[in-house]
C-alpha cells in the first residue's frame, strides 16, 4: 500500500503513524503501512508494545531441542492472509502442512475419533455421528428426529442467535455437549450457550433459517461450487512453520526496520491526548506525535485509553470479556501413552463427569494435542511432544495453582485419559492471562458500534483477535484492514 504524501508549501511532510500493540495484529498493520508487498509506503511507522518482546501470543521456545510454539501452534489453510504474509515475506520455504489427520473426544470413558461429516463440530450427517459412540442413544434420537420430522425454528428470523439453544432445538443437547461445545467452545476458550452464531459461524445461522432438517441444509450450505474446484486441490487444514511462530514475528521486524519503522518494546502506552490534525501518544518517555493511531491491542486496553475522548467506544470495548488459558507442554517417553495416539490430539466435553482422582472436580484439561504427530518437523525418536489446554471463561482454576501444581494435574488426568505412565522427561507451562475474547451474541454489533464510533474521531482505528475472528489468519487481515483506514 501507499500513501501519497502530504506537502507545506513545496516540502513533503511524511505521515506519521503509531501502531500501539506490537502483537500479530500491530505489525500486520506496520507491514501495510510501510508498503506492504510492494514496500513503498509513504508513511514513517512507529511501534510501540508494552512488553519486552514483539509477537503477543505468538512465541517458541527451544524444548526438547525443538522450536516449539508456546502460544498458536498453527494456522488455517483455508484463508490466504497468513501464508500469503510468510510468502511476502520470505518464509515460503518454512510453511509445513499438518502431518495427521483426525482428532477424538473423550465420550464414554475412552478417547473416539470425531465422526465425519462435522461441520465445526456440528454433524451434517447422521450415520457417521450415530455409529461413532460419542453422543449414545440420546444423541442418536436427537440426530433421527432431525432426519426424519425435523422440529421447525420457534424464532422469526433475527441478525443472531446463540450457537448452543439453536443447536440444541435442532439436534439435541446432547449433540451439544459432545461435539460442539467441545470444537467451538474449545476453539474460542469459552461456551457456546452465548456464543455469537453470526460471529463464529455464519452457515449456521443461514442453514437454521430454512425449512426441514439443519443438517441437510448446513450439508447444502458447504456444498462447494460444482464448476469450482480448487486448481491444486484442497489446501492444508493447517500449516506451522518450522522454525515456530516467533520466526515469523522476528522476519516481520526485521523488514519493518529495513524500511525505517521505529519498534519500541517496554513502552506501554499511558494516554492519548487529541491534537489538531492528529494525535499524542504518552509514553513514560517523551511523548509520540502521530497524523494517526492504530490501536491493536486488548479491547479493554483500548477502552481505557478511548475513554476520556469517546464513551460509547469506551464502553461496547470493556464490555468484550476475555478467557484465560494455561498451556502444559510435556516431553515424555515415546511408549508413554498406554496405547498408540491416533490422529492430532483430543478434547474433554466441559460436562464429562470429572476425574475420579479429583471426586466431584470437572476436569481441567480441555484438550490435548499430540505435537510430534500433529507437526513433522517436531517428531524425533524416542519420544513424543504433547500439549495439553487448561481454562476456559468462567473456569481459571490453573491461574490459582504453581506450574508444579499445574503439571500434576496434567499429568494425572492425562493418565485417566490416555493412559500415561511415568513421569515427563520435560515440561513447559505458558499462561496466557487474556488469551481469548468471548464473541457473546451480537457482537457484530459491538463491533460495528466501536468502528463507527473510533471512524468519528478520525485517523483512528483498531485491530486484533476482539473483534472479526481469533486466529491468525483473521488477526493479519484486521491488522492490515486498520492501516488502510488511516493510510
Amino acid at each position: 500500500m501507499s500513501s501519497a504524501p502530504r506537502r507545506t508549501g513545496a516540502e513533503p511532510t511524511v505521515r506519521r503513524v503509531v501502531v500501539v500493540g506490537g502483537g500479530i495484529s500491530g505489525l500486520a498493520a506496520a507491514w501495510e503501512l510501510s508498503g506492504g508487498a510492494e514496500g513503498q509506503g509513504g508513511v514513517h511507522v512507529t511501534v510501540v508494545e508494552a512488553s519486552s518482546r514483539l509477537g503477543g501470543a505468538l512465541d517458541s521456545q527451544k524444548f526438547g531441542g525443538r522450536p516449539v510454539d508456546t502460544g498458536p501452534d498453527g494456522f488455517l489453510g483455508r484463508r490466504p492472509e497468513a501464508t500469503d504474509l510468510c510468502r511476502q515475506i520470505g518464509l515460503g520455504d518454512a510453511l509445513v502442512p499438518v502431518a495427521g489427520g483426525g482428532a477424538g473426544v473423550w465420550a464414554g470413558g475412552r478417547v473416539r475419533p470425531l465422526p465425519r461429516g462435522l461441520a465445526l463440530g456440528i454433524p451434517t450427517r447422521f450415520w457417521p455421528t450415530a455409529r461413532s459412540g460419542v453422543v449414545g442413544l440420546r444423541g442418536q434420537l436427537g440426530l433421527a428426529r432431525d432426519a426424519l420430522l425435523p422440529r421447525p425454528d420457534v424464532r422469526g428470523p433475527i441478525g443472531d442467535r446463540s450457537i448452543g439453544p439453536l443447536v440444541a432445538r435442532k439436534l439435541g443437547q446432547r449433540v451439544v455437549d459432545r461435539l460442539v461445545d467441545p470444537l467451538i467452545g474449545g476453539i474460542h476458550a469459552g461456551s457456546v450457550d452465548d456464543m455469537s452464531a453470526a460471529a463464529v459461524y455464519p452457515p449456521l445461522l443461514t442453514a437454521a433459517r430454512k425449512r426441514g432438517s439443519l443438517m441437510r441444509a448446513l450439508r447444502a450450505e458447504l456444498r462447494p461450487p460444482p464448476d469450482d474446484p480448487p486448481p491444486d486441490g484442497p489446501p492444508p487444514l493447517f500449516w506451522a512453520l518450522e522454525g515456530g511462530m516467533a520466526t515469523m514475528v522476528e522476519r516481520l521486524r526485521s523488514v519493518l526496520i529495513a524500511r525505517g519503522a521505529e519498534i519500541r518494546c517496554g513502552t506501554p502506552a499511558e494516554g492519548l491526548e487529541r491534537r489538531a490534525g492528529g494525535w499524542t501518544v504518552l509514553t513514560g518517555g517523551a511523548p509520540l506525535q502521530a497524523d494517526a493511531l492504530v490501536l491493536a491491542v486488548p479491547a479493554p486496553v483500548a477502552g481505557r485509553l478511548l475513554r476520556p475522548h469517546d464513551d460509547e467506544a469506551a464502553g461496547l470495548l470493556s464490555s468484550i470479556s476475555y478467557a484465560p488459558v494455561t498451556l502444559v507442554t510435556l516431553r515424555v517417553r515415546s511408549d508413554a501413552a498406554a496405547s498408540p495416539l491416533t490422529g492430532t490430539g483430543f478434547l474433554v466435553p466441559r460436562r464429562s463427569p470429572g476425574p475420579a482422582l479429583y471426586g466431584g472436580d470437572a476436569w481441567a484439561v480441555t484438550a490435548c494435542t499430540y505435537l510430534s504427530q500433529k507437526w513433522p518437523h517436531l517428531a524425533a525418536d524416542g519420544d513424543l511432544l504433547l500439549r495439553a489446554s487448561l481454562g476456559r471463561f468462567g473456569d481459571d482454576r490453573a491461574g490459582s495453582w504453581s506450574d508444579a501444581e499445574v503439571v500434576d494435574r496434567v499429568v494425572s488426568e492425562l493418565g485417566e485419559l490416555i493412559g500415561l505412565s511415568g513421569e515427563p522427561l520435560e515440561t513447559l507451562v505458558t499462561r496466557w492471562p487474556q488469551a481469548f475474547p468471548q464473541y457473546r451474541v451480537h457482537h457484530l454489533m459491538r463491533t460495528a458500534g466501536i468502528e463507527a464510533a473510533v471512524a468519528r474521531l478520525g485517523g483512528l482505528a483498531v485491530a486484533g483477535a476482539a473483534y472479526r475472528g481469533v486466529g491468525i489468519p483473521a488477526c493479519i487481515a484486521s491488522g492490515r484492514a486498520a492501516a488502510q483506514a488511516v493510510g
